[in-house]
């Protein structure tokens, strides 16, 4: 009977020392794998950014030119395509994103306002000048009485419409109706327009239904249509809803942000845009 407590004794004796030994090991590997990882972040190896961004045309800036010239900065540059205009935001304040580039001051001024988030922008790029399509007609003139008029439903963007068809001349907004207009501000609408509001990226698909749409841009070239040249009434130029790079309010000052906005707006941007876009797009460079 001593003897078999004695054999169990040594067995559980030498267990506890193998185990002793094996935390030791993982300790051991843990330290080492902290310690490499420290030493990876002092090497300069490539940083990551993760930029958030409708597919046209700042998905297509961002690829072509952007990524390349940030890569000899040891930058690596993951563009993430949004289809709507609320998620890059909430991502971005989340931070599932470093940063977004696909929306204009008004808008993100709204977003901010509405869902209390902590995001500022960086630099502005260029303004894609909203237009008037059709599938039914070819010229304003041509559009009946109770046409339906399909516009977006986003606050700024439904505002930045109805003014686009007050220039056109199609209704009256009220004098203090500002670029977050409504329907309801509607002063005179002669020809009885019937003014529906959808989510901005299903816009091109109206065309098919409405007589005429108001489409962003963005979503326009994504349906295959040329702003310059299929749009019935545009924008002009001087549009003051430039698009922006956004980033948290945290991260306003960082290095490799910095260097992301910088890449934005330089000569190779202003002439990819030129050259490209035809002036469906139009380079228009400010820092804030």
């Amino acid at each position: 009977m001593l003897k078999r407590w004695f054999l169990g004794g040594l067995v559980l004796v030498l267990a506890l020392a193998l185990s002793a030994c094996g935390g030791a090991t993982n300790n051991a590997q843990q330290g080492e794998q902290a310690e490499g990882q420290q030493e990876a972040a002092q090497t300069g190896e490539p940083v990551t950014l993760k930029v958030g961004a409708t597919a046209v045309p700042h998905a297509e800036i961002l690829e072509d030119v952007v990524k390349p010239a940030l890569e000899k900065e040891g930058i690596n540059l993951e563009v993430v395509v949004y289809e709507d205009y609320v998620q890059p935001n909430l991502n971005l304040e989340d931070g599932e994103i470093d940063a977004n580039y696909f929306q204009h001051v008004p808008y993100l001024e709204q977003m901010v306002s509405e869902r209390n988030l902590h995001l500022v922008p960086l630099v502005g790029v260029h303004i894609e000048p909203m237009g008037v399509y059709s599938k039914k007609i070819t010229s304003l003139d041509e559009l009946a009485d109770g046409a339906t008029v399909t516009i977006p439903d986003d606050p700024t963007n439904g505002g930045r419409a109805l003014l686009l068809l007050e220039k056109a001349g199609l209704l009256k907004l009220k004098e203090d109706a500002g670029i977050e207009a409504t329907v309801n501000d509607i002063a005179e609408n002669p020809k009885n327009l019937n003014i529906k509001t959808l989510e901005a990226a299903m816009l091109p698909r109206t065309l098919d239904d409405a007589d005429i749409a108001v489409i962003n841009t963005n979503y326009a070239m994504e349906a295959g249509l040329v702003p310059t040249k299929d749009a019935l009434f545009i924008e002009e130029s001087d549009s003051p809803y430039v698009n922006i790079l956004v980033v948290r309010e945290e991260d306003k000052d960082d290095e490799n942000l910095a260097k992301l906005a910088k890449a934005l707006i330089s000569d190779e941007v202003k002439a990819y845009i030129e050259e490209k876009y035809e002036g469906a797009v139009v380079p228009a460079f400010k820092e804030f």
